[in-house]
C-alpha cells in the first residue's frame, strides 16, 4: 500500500466537526500527513500529538475511529509500524469514551482494518510482529484472530513475541466457544523451568486471568521470576509492569480465604528472600495489599517489620508501616532507634514512629526539627484532612517549635504545621505567644488561629489591628479569629462585606459560610449576599457553583426564605452531566436536604441524580428531607447500597441507610451492609494517602453501629 492510496480520501472526511481531547480535529489530517515525514523529529512529534488528542491519557474520541483506517494504513506501508500498531492496540482497548461516541465504536474501526494487521503478525521485525500481535489482539474479534495467533505461536521462537501470543490468546480465549483455543494448556505448559522467563511470567498472568486455581506450581514459578518487573519492560500492557504487585492484587480480588493466604504467602516469601531486588518489589506489593485487604497488615507485619535492619529495604519498609496502622506497634523500637540517627532515613522512621508512638517521637521531633518535615507532617495531620491534631505536649518540642518560628528560613508548608501545633497545644503553649505574633504580617492567613489558641488575651488587640489594617489577605482569618474571642460581630461584619465583593470565588464561598454562622448579626448583609451570586452571562466553573451554593444557603438561614436559594440550587443540580462536577452535585443535594420540605419542587432533579451511584446517597438524603411521604425505601436502601458496594460513596451510604430508619431494611439489605462492613476487601473513599485506611475504618465503625441498632430494632 502507498502513501497516495493511504491518504486518498483523508481531505473529503468532516475533521472540523469531529471531535478529539481538545476540540475540534480540524489538525488531525496535517498529524497524519506529518507521520510520514522523512524528518524523523518531525515525524516524532506528530506521533505525539496524536497521543495528546485522539488517545488523550487512554481516552478516545469520535476523531480517533476515524483516524483509525489512516494509521492502520501506514502501518501497512512500513510507515512507524511498531509504534502505530501499538497506537491502534492503545485506541481498540480504550473504556474511556466521554464525548459521546458510541462505546465500541473505535474498537470496531479497528477490527475493519484486521485485514491490514493481521499480515504484520509475520513481518521480519520481531517489533512489528509483536505489535501486529497486540493490535490484534486488543480489537477482541476472535473469530478472525484466534486461528492467526495460535498458527503464529506454533512458529515463533522470539520470547518476547511468544509472550505477547500468550496473552493474545488469553485475552480472546472464551469469546469463541470456550475451550477452543486452549489457552489454559497453553498457560500451564508455559510455566516449564526450561522455558524462556519472559514467557513464563506471561504465562503466570494468562493462569490468573483465566481464574485457574492457584497451586503451588504457580507460587514457585512466580518466586523464581523474581524480581520480575524487568521481564515485562517489552510488553504493551502497562497495567501488568509491576507483576508480583499485579499478582497479590489478581489473588485478593478472588475474594477467598485460599486465595488471600495464597497472596500472602507469596509476599511472606518475597520478603524474606534476602535479595534486595526481590524484597523491593515485595514491599510494593505488600503496601498495595494493604490498601486493598482489611487482613493484609496482621498478615504482613512481622516480615515487613523485620526489614527495619536491612539498609537497602528499610526506607520502602517505613512506607509499608504507615499502612500498617495499629499492627505496627511492634516496629516501635526499630524505628525509634532509626529516627535517632541523624542520616536521611531518620526523618522517614520518625514520621512511622509519629503514628504508633507518638509520645516517644515527641522528644525526638524537638532534638533535630528543622531536619525532620516528614514527621512534623504527620504529627500535625494534612491540613485538609478530617482528623483533629492530638499531637502530644511537650515542653523540650515546644522550646524547638520557639525557635523555628525565629528562623529566617521559614517557609513552605512548615509555619503552617507549627501554627497547627501550637493550637492543638493552645493555652499550654503560651509562652510562643510572642514568637506567633511576629509572624503575623508575614504569614497573615494561618497565623490568627494560632494566636487566638495560644493566647486569647493576648491575642485580642493584635488581631482587632490586623482584621482592619494587616495584610488583605488575612483579614478575614483575624476577624474571625477575633470574633471566636470576643462575640463582636462588627469587625467580622466589616471584613465579610469586602471578602463578600472580591473577584476570587473561594473567597466568596468562605465569606458566604461564614456570614451564615453569624446568624441574626449578619441580616446586614443581605445585600452584598445577593450581589455576589454568579451572573447569568458568567462562566459555570465548580468554583463558582461552590459559591453560589454557600450564598443561597446563607440566604436561606438568615432569611428563611427559599425563593433564593431554590434557583441556585437547582441550576447545580442540572449540572449532573459533566463528570468532574459530580462532587458539586452532591454538595447541592445536601443543600436541598436543608430546605427540608421548601424544596420539594426539585424532586425530578434528584430522582435524576439517583442514577449516578457516586451521587445516590445525597440524592436519597435530600429526597427524604423534601418529599419523605412518597419515597419507595426500599428502592433508596437497594440503590444507596449499591453506591457503597461500587465504592462511589460508602460513606454516604452508611449516612442515607441511617436516615432512611433501621426498620427499612430488609434481611437482604442486613447482609450486604454486614458484607460490606466485614469483607477482606477495604471501601474505596475518595482522599489523600494514608487517609484510605483510616477512611474504611470509619466505615467499619459507622456500619457496624448501624447494624447493632438495625438488631436491636428487629428484637423490638
Amino acid at each position: 500500500m502507498d502513501l497516495v492510496q493511504v491518504f486518498a480520501d483523508l481531505d473529503t472526511r468532516p475533521w472540523a466537526t469531529l471531535e478529539h481531547a481538545y476540540g475540534s480535529a480540524a489538525d488531525v489530517p496535517d498529524a497524519l500527513r506529518a507521520l510520514a515525514s522523512e524528518d524523523e523529529e518531525e515525524a516524532a512529534a506528530a506521533l505525539s500529538e496524536l497521543y495528546g488528542s485522539i488517545l488523550h491519557q487512554g481516552s478516545v474520541y469520535e476523531a480517533s475511529a476515524a483516524a483509525v483506517p489512516y494509521l492502520a494504513g501506514l502501518a501497512a506501508a512500513g510507515v512507524l509500524a511498531d509504534e502505530l500498531l501499538v497506537f491502534l492496540g492503545g485506541v481498540a482497548e480504550s473504556e474511556g469514551v466521554y464525548d459521546g461516541t458510541p462505546p465500541g465504536d473505535c474498537q470496531a474501526a479497528v477490527v475493519a482494518q484486521l485485514p491490514l494487521i493481521l499480515p504484520l503478525i509475520d513481518a521480519d521485525d520481531s517489533g512489528v510482529r509483536q505489535a501486529a500481535v497486540w493490535a490484534a489482539a486488543c480489537a477482541g474479534a476472535a473469530r478472525p484472530v484466534l486461528p492467526v495467533l495460535l498458527r503464529r505461536w506454533e512458529q515463533e521462537r522470539d520470547p518476547v513475541v511468544r509472550a505477547e501470543l500468550l496473552a493474545g490468546i488469553v485475552r480472546l480465549d472464551g469469546a469463541v466457544t470456550p475451550g477452543t483455543s486452549g489457552a489454559a494448556a497453553l498457560a500451564t505448559a508455559a510455566l516449564d523451568a526450561a522455558e524462556p522467563a519472559e514467557l513464563r511470567i506471561a504465562a503466570v498472568l494468562g493462569c490468573l486471568d483465566l481464574e485457574l486455581p492457584w497451586t503451588g506450581t504457580h507460587h514457585e514459578a512466580m518466586l523464581s521470576l523474581l524480581p520480575a518487573d524487568e521481564l515485562v519492560t517489552g510488553r504493551f500492557d502497562l497495567e501488568r509492569m509491576e507483576p508480583l504487585q499485579w499478582v497479590v492484587d489478581a489473588l485478593l480480588h478472588r475474594e477467598t480465604s485460599a486465595d488471600r493466604e495464597a497472596a500472602f504467602a507469596l509476599l511472606d516469601a518475597a520478603l524474606r528472600s534476602g535479595d534486595a531486588a526481590v524484597v523491593a518489589e515485595a514491599l510494593w506489593a505488600a503496601e498495595q495489599a494493604c490498601v486493598f485487604s482489611r487482613s493484609a497488615p496482621a498478615r504482613l507485619a512481622a516480615p515487613v517489620t523485620a526489614l527495619l535492619d536491612e539498609p537497602a529495604s528499610a526506607l520502602s519498609a517505613i512506607g509499608v508501616l504507615t499502612k500498617l496502622g495499629a499492627h505496627a506497634a511492634p516496629a516501635a523500637p526499630a524505628l525509634t532507634a532509626l529516627a535517632s540517627g541523624a542520616d536521611g532515613l531518620a526523618d522517614h522512621a520518625l514520621q512511622a514512629l509519629v503514628g504508633v508512638d507518638p509520645e516517644g517521637a515527641a522528644p525526638l521531633l524537638a532534638r533535630d526539627l528543622p531536619e525532620r518535615p516528614r514527621a512534623l507532617g504527620a504529627a500535625v495531620g494534612f491540613p485538609g484532612g478530617r482528623s483533629p491534631v492530638s499531637f502530644p505536649y511537650h515542653p523540650e518540642l515546644l522550646a524547638a517549635v520557639r525557635a523555628r518560628l525565629t528562623a529566617p528560613d521559614l517557609d513552605g508548608n512548615e509555619p503552617i504545621h507549627l501554627a497547627r501545633l501550637l493550637s492543638c497545644w493552645g493555652e499550654r503553649a503560651a509562652p510562643a505567644f510572642p514568637e506567633v505574633a511576629a509572624l503575623l504580617g508575614k504569614f497573615p492567613v494561618f497565623v490568627p488561629r494560632a494566636m487566638a489558641a495560644v493566647c486569647p488575651a493576648r491575642a485580642v488587640g493584635p488581631l482587632g489591628e490586623a482584621a482592619v489594617s494587616g495584610p488583605e489577605e488575612g483579614r478575614f482569618a483575624a476577624a474571625r479569629a477575633l470574633h471566636g474571642l470576643t462575640g463582636d460581630p462588627e469587625p467580622l461584619l466589616t471584613v465579610l462585606t469586602a471578602e463578600l465583593a472580591a473577584e476570587d470565588t473561594y473567597r466568596i464561598r468562605d465569606a458566604a459560610g461564614a456570614t451564615a454562622e453569624l446568624g441574626e448579626a449578619a441580616a446586614v448583609l443581605l445585600p452584598h449576599l445577593r450581589a455576589a451570586l454568579g451572573k447569568d452571562d458568567e462562566r459555570r466553573t465548580t468554583p463558582r457553583m461552590d459559591a453560589d451554593l454557600e450564598i443561597a444557603l446563607a440566604l436561606w438561614r438568615l432569611t428563611g426564605d427559599p425563593d433564593d436559594a431554590l434557583p441556585v440550587i437547582a441550576g447545580v443540580l442540572a449540572a449532573t452531566a459533566a463528570d468532574w462536577m459530580r462532587w458539586t452535585v452532591v454538595r447541592a443535594a445536601r443543600a436541598a436536604a436543608l430546605l427540608g420540605p421548601a424544596a420539594a419542587a426539585l424532586r425530578p432533579a434528584l430522582e435524576r441524580g439517583l442514577e449516578q451511584p457516586d451521587q445516590t446517597p445525597s440524592m436519597a438524603l435530600a429526597l427524604l428531607a423534601t418529599v419523605p411521604a412518597t419515597q419507595n425505601r426500599t428502592r433508596l436502601a437497594d440503590l444507596v447500597l449499591t453506591s457503597a458496594e461500587d465504592d462511589a460513596d460508602p460513606m454516604g451510604a452508611v449516612e442515607a441507610l441511617a436516615a432512611l430508619g433501621p426498620e427499612q431494611l430488609s434481611e437482604a439489605h442486613f447482609h450486604r451492609l454486614t458484607a460490606l462492613a466485614e469483607r477482606d476487601r477495604r471501601v474505596w473513599i475518595t482522599g489523600i494517602e494514608p487517609e484510605l485506611t483510616r477512611a474504611d475504618a470509619r466505615f467499619q465503625e459507622a456500619a457496624r453501629a448501624l447494624l447493632r441498632t438495625t438488631r436491636e430494632a428487629a428484637k423490638d
